[in-house]
């Protein structure tokens, strides 16, 4: 087969034009927004009410600007945002009762502005790779931010309270953030030098100081979803690239070899001097989770859950995204967060092989695998905007043909009138050459 099936949509195809700079403007401002507002302890003290104002702010600017581009509010139908919307409602329903407080509300209004922005911004994804750019410049800038905090205060950035694990020393970060941010854009980074579409120069520049930050934070989940994903991810492109077959064979063969050659620092590593009871017990987890299916629930509860909350249970974080939903939404949030995970994976499935859906099978898995250890797919967090940028890399390229000019069309013409064709000349036929009439 020829390597070129990987390359998506013939370029030589008429294509809308590009989104305007306003857009990926609005995906930084999500990705902000999508920080939090809790971690460790920064080099200069932030108070939290400062960090909530800038992230919601950022929330709200995005829906803003989004809105000034998307006049006309133009949006392209999306399952994935279909459905969000409906765990909005139904987290709405939830948070009514005022179980878990005010709070709750707060959370739904800005669940709202986050699902509403993505609708605005869906009328640009045409399954091109301009949101993937959007999401590793937004991701890389975060890193560059660690990596700043880092050089100024080493003793901040490596804190004992961590285990000396890297955390955010300029904007309040947890090791586990700072390595799912470093894990997607090396995904992705990794995934555009195989479809031949950035130098290598660029994705050394990108990928060697993110493993290094990745390598930090001694994030086993981050870890182990970035290896699964590519696995998954290149192996959506064996059959038709090269390229890819290439570099699964030498990313098989360097696995190998360090795991043989440096397999005791790589145990180190991975146990980060754990002991096997709670290594056993996922750092605690298994307690919590434990806990809080023991919880008695009446069926409300069951089926709507407590409302949007900080997904934590007794004062300890859940660390799962179907629990804290569970929690949170009830089984009816769980069902929805459920089929976005199957829509999205079987849509990706059907697609025929190319780029576009080999970085959409990345992170849909790295997503999947990470909600065992990591909670926020049902709320507004960095991997819901994943599964974003993963539905948008799925939706079916527009065409310009039949489309208004406002939209990436052809510009109207007015229609020529006819021209009308010259009579045929009669050949003249003399009297004694025609036949005799019948009647």
């Amino acid at each position: 087969m020829s390597e070129n099936t990987t390359r998506g949509p013939d370029p030589a195809q008429p294509r809308p034009a590009g989104p305007p700079k306003t857009v990926g403007i609005v995906w930084g401002l999500l990705v902000l927004n999508t920080l939090g507002s809790a971690g460790a302890k920064t080099i200069v003290p932030l108070p939290r009410s400062l960090i909530q104002m800038v992230t919601m702010g950022s929330l709200v600017a995005a829906f803003g600007l989004a809105l000034l581009v998307n006049q006309r509010v133009r949006v392209r139908s999306s399952a994935y945002v279909l459905l969000l919307s409906l765990l909005l409602v139904s987290s709405v329903i939830s948070s009514a009762s005022l179980e878990s407080g005010m709070g709750a509300l707060f959370r739904c209004f800005r669940l709202t502005l986050f699902v509403g922005t993505l609708w605005l911004l869906s009328r640009w994804w045409d399954g091109t790779l301009t949101f993937v750019r959007y999401h590793i410049r937004a991701y890389f800038a975060v890193l560059g931010s660690v990596t700043l905090g880092l050089l100024i205060s080493p003793g901040a950035a490596l804190p004992d309270l961590y285990g000396g694990r890297l955390v955010g020393a300029l904007w309040p970060l947890t090791p586990p953030q700072i390595g799912q941010y470093a894990a997607v854009i090396i995904g992705l980074t990794a995934l555009l030098v195989i479809g031949g579409r950035t130098d290598r120069t660029s994705a050394v520049l990108v990928i060697v100081p993110s493993l290094v930050l990745l390598a930090l934070t001694h994030t086993r989940t981050a870890t182990l979803g970035l290896l699964l994903g590519l696995v998954l991810a290149i192996g959506s492109l064996i059959l038709t690239s090269a390229a890819a077959r290439r570099f699964f064979t030498w990313a098989v063969l360097t696995s190998v070899v360090a795991a043989v050659g440096f397999a005791s620092a790589l145990q180190t590593w991975f146990l980060r001097g754990q002991s096997q009871e709670n290594f056993s017990s996922l750092t605690g987890r298994a307690k919590v989770w434990n806990a809080l299916l023991a919880e008695p629930r009446s069926t409300a509860q069951k089926l709507f859950g407590v409302g949007l909350g900080d997904k934590s249970f007794g004062g300890l974080p859940i660390d799962n995204s179907w629990l804290a939903v569970y929690n949170e939404q009830g089984l009816i949030g769980v069902a929805l967060v459920a089929v976005i995970i199957v829509v999205l994976g079987g849509v990706a499935l059907l697609r025929p092989p190319s780029l576009q859906r080999a970085c959409a099978i990345f992170l849909i898995s790295y997503c999947a695998i990470a909600s065992y250890t990591e909670a926020g797919l049902g709320d507004a967090s960095p991997y819901l905007l994943h599964l974003a940028l993963a539905a948008s890399l799925l939706a079916a390229p527009a065409r310009t043909a039949g489309l208004p000019a406002e939209l990436g069309g052809p510009p109207a013409r007015p229609l020529a009138k006819p021209v009308p064709k010259p009579a045929a000349a009669r050949r003249h036929v003399p009297r004694w050459a025609r036949g005799p009439e019948v009647n």
